[in-house]
């Protein structure tokens, strides 16, 4: 069996445990729909009301019952329906996920393209004043919470330029490119920045390594040009690290960057998962998460597979 195949067989397994933990987790938060849905007013219901409106949510029947009813309509592709859309939850979360993921591919555009270079500049000028202000700037941008940079891009913008940035909708991109750039730079950068500082420390140690190996100084003893060893010989093999990062990163990513998706009031998958814990949706809970736990797994998958092609001497499978 290849392992690619091993790889694929264990994904029901472990999305399995992810439905358990997300169907008990959510039902463990005080509260259940019908108070969610009403409020205060909850308390006003007859003991016939509430039993009708349990029904009605299906929260009437013992917990693993319920579990087994979601698991059943899971495997025949149904996740249910969404309290608060009055939609089928995979329809909900087919129209958020193109925003979540144009962002996480925009933010990591933007890391990459920034610390893979910064990375490399700080590891060839190792000790010299610009390696030390790229690992300066690197902890500033590791250090600094993405709210703080997002509420300061807002304030900046509308303050000194008088601009603020488009918030709350969504133009699809092949719609009108350029207002939706504009709706989502601002959000890639927050991200992105704090994402390109770990590059670009991961870069420059993973660099670093690398040129101090013997294939490295054998290259430039028959003449190779600095430029030529750096970014053709010592790069590809410096890459691992950074593309194990980049995974883990874009996975999360694909989960929803909450606290961004909130100050720029975008319509991704982070506030749609936030607003359904807070209105009790188990539905659209349940599916959301689920779906961004397959996501993560094909990421990871991903990565994993990429590991083989920057590196030769790497054999997936153990042989």
């Amino acid at each position: 069996m290849t392992y690619l195949a091993k790889r694929l067989l264990t994904f029901p397994l472990i999305l399995l445990g992810v439905s358990v933990l997300v169907f008990l987790s959510i039902r463990l938060i005080p509260g259940d729909a019908i108070t969610a849905m009403l409020g205060t007013e909850a308390g006003m219901l007859t003991p016939d009301q509430r039993a009708s409106l349990a029904a009605y949510f299906g929260i009437d029947k013992p917990i693993w019952s319920q579990y087994l009813s979601w698991l059943g309509g899971l495997f025949q592709g149904d996740l249910g329906i969404s309290k608060i859309y009055a939609k089928p939850v995979m329809t909900v979360i087919l129209e958020r996920f193109p925003l979540t993921l144009e962002l996480a591919l925009l933010s990591m555009v933007i890391a990459l393209t920034i610390g893979v270079p910064l990375g490399v500049l700080a590891a060839t000028r190792n000790g010299r004043p610009s390696d030390l202000g790229v690992r300066l700037l690197a902890m500033i941008g590791q250090s600094t919470p993405s709210f703080v940079l997002g509420v300061l891009i807002i304030f900046v913008l509308s303050v000194y330029f008088g601009f603020v940035p488009a918030m709350g909708t969504f133009t699809p991109l092949f719609q009108d490119p350029l207002a939706n750039l504009g709706q989502l730079i601002f959000p890639a950068i927050t991200l992105g920045f704090a994402f390109a500082a770990s590059v670009t420390r991961i870069s420059r140690s993973a660099m670093l390594d690398v040129l101090s190996e013997d294939y490295v100084r054998t290259a430039r003893a028959k003449g190779v040009s600095t430029m030529s060893v750096v970014w053709h010989h010592a790069l590809p093999n410096a890459l691992i690290p950074v593309v194990t990062l980049s995974g883990v990163e874009f996975g999360y990513l694909l989960g929803g960057a909450v606290i961004v998706e909130q100050i720029f009031a975008l319509p991704g998958l982070g506030r749609l998962v936030l607003d359904a814990i807070g209105q009790r949706d188990y539905a659209l809970v349940q599916g959301t998460v689920l779906f961004i736990a397959f996501n993560f797994l094909v990421v990871n998958l991903l990565v994993d597979l990429a590991y083989a092609v920057l590196d030769p001497r790497i054999r997936l499978g153990g042989r």
